[in-house]
């Protein structure tokens, strides 16, 4: 641009926001910048500069901060999220579980019904306070052989085992009592064999099943308080079926029940009374003899169910099974005659040391039992007939034998329709040693 005097204007005006020029005044140099900046004079320049200085420190620390801070929440999260996913997958998996620890401490009783899983049984357990969970027991043993073959039944325990002691408890091979058998032939009383050796009867062999110590204290029942109940018990509310309990009651007091309580395996629980350990056995006898044929069995016989049970208790004395049929028809073919049946069995009932041969002072011996001397079948059935011997009486084998005697080694008979045939018979078994 041109001055007035044609030169160029050596300090043209300044366009706005421009910075002066350092050659320009006193006004546009560096120090007037910064006096304009803070206001302050050339002496405050440095103090303004550290205030600067520690103010950007100050932000940087906090953004360092919020840094650390976000990256604990994120972590926080993680671990979170990995603890549900743990817990997650072991409750999906059933891993997650209370447990006792320790073998336990008091004595107790638990029952395996029939048919129950592992679930069932570790549910039973826990109830019982055997186990803290269910879980415990099955993840302790569920999957192995021996759990799964664990047996219906009653087994000592104690509560707040372990799951692991739990498993080994009840699998031990004495963890199981209440056990019963009756053998076909057993009679409610001991019978002392000629070697000296002895037979358990029913009272005896149920006493033994009741008794267990628990926690210090034993649960036997004696005999004696067995045969005092069935000498006294209204025998229906024992549960024999009322058509054998009206012929039973009527026989002498200590052998009302002969014949009534059949073979098989029970299970009693410790801790019952007399009362309720008969009433399980004659319960579960009742069963057995109200779904065979002896209810109908007087249509086929002629004979009431009562008498057909005790003709059952003498073919179980008398023969092998094999020969039940054949033994089963004499019996019928001398009642038939009104002979007397002439049988060692039921003389030996009521002796105390039987022999399979009786002398013939026992067999001279009166009694309601000798059927040496008495015609008919004895009062009572003389011991707990087989289902086999308790069929061979409702069916008996064809046939018109009047006798028979042990002739081979085996025990199998000879049968003979005549007397004279029947010596034969006799004399060729002494011959041969087996009679």
């Amino acid at each position: 641009m041109t001055g007035p005097g044609g030169a160029r204007d050596r300090n043209p005006p300044r366009r706005g926001g421009e910075l002066p020029s350092v050659e320009g005044s006193a006004s546009g140099n560096l120090a007037g910048l910064f006096d304009d900046m803070d206001g302050d004079g050339p002496a405050d320049r440095d103090d303004h500069m550290d205030d600067r200085v520690h103010r950007g420190s100050g932000r940087g620390r906090c953004r360092a901060g919020r840094r650390a801070l976000g990256w604990l929440l994120i972590l926080v999260l993680i671990g979170l999220l990995a603890a549900g996913v743990w817990y997650g997958t072991r409750e999906l998996l059933g891993l997650n579980y209370a447990d006792y620890a320790g073998p336990g401490e008091d004595d107790v009783i638990v029952e395996v019904a029939e048919g129950d899983s592992v679930a069932a049984i570790a549910a039973t357990l826990e109830e019982a306070d055997v186990v803290a969970s269910s879980r415990a027991f099955v993840s302790a043993g569920g999957d192995t052989e021996a759990v799964r073959s664990i047996r219906p039944g009653y087994y000592v325990m104690q509560t707040r085992m372990s799951g692991a002691d739990a498993v080994e408890a009840i699998t031990a091979e004495d963890a199981r009592v209440g056990d019963l058998q009756i053998r076909g032939g057993t009679k409610l009383d001991d019978v002392t064999q000629p070697d000296e050796t002895v037979t358990h009867g029913v009272y005896s062999l149920l006493s033994h099943a009741s008794c267990v110590e628990l926690n210090g204290d034993s649960t036997c029942v004696d005999p004696d308080e067995l045969r005092a109940v069935a000498a006294e018990a209204d025998l229906t509310e024992l549960g024999v079926p009322e058509w054998l309990a009206e012929p039973a009651s009527e026989a002498e007091p200590e052998r009302r029940l002969e014949g009534l309580v059949m073979p098989g395996v029970y299970s009693v629980k410790p801790g019952w009374d007399a009362e309720r350990l008969l009433s399980e056995v004659l319960t579960v006898s009742a069963s057995k003899l109200e779904a065979s044929e002896l209810v109908n069995s007087e249509e086929i016989t002629g004979y009431e169910p009562y008498e057909v049970l005790t003709i059952a208790s003498l073919i179980e004395h008398e023969a092998v099974e094999n020969d039940f049929g054949r033994v089963s028809r004499v019996i019928y073919n001398r009642l038939a005659d009104d002979m007397r049946l002439e049988m060692d069995s039921t003389i030996n009932y009521v002796l105390e040391r039987p022999e399979v041969r009786t002398n013939e002072e026992d067999r001279a011996r009166p009694g309601p039992y000798n059927t040496y001397r008495n015609t008919g079948l004895p009062p009572t059935p003389i011991s707990a007939p087989s289902m086999e011997a308790l069929q061979a009486a409702i069916h008996p084998a064809e046939g018109s034998w009047m006798f028979f005697v042990k002739c081979e080694d085996n025990g199998l008979s000879c049968f003979a329709d005549s007397y004279d045939e029947h010596r034969e018979n006799v004399r060729d078994a002494q011959a041969r040693g087996v009679y």
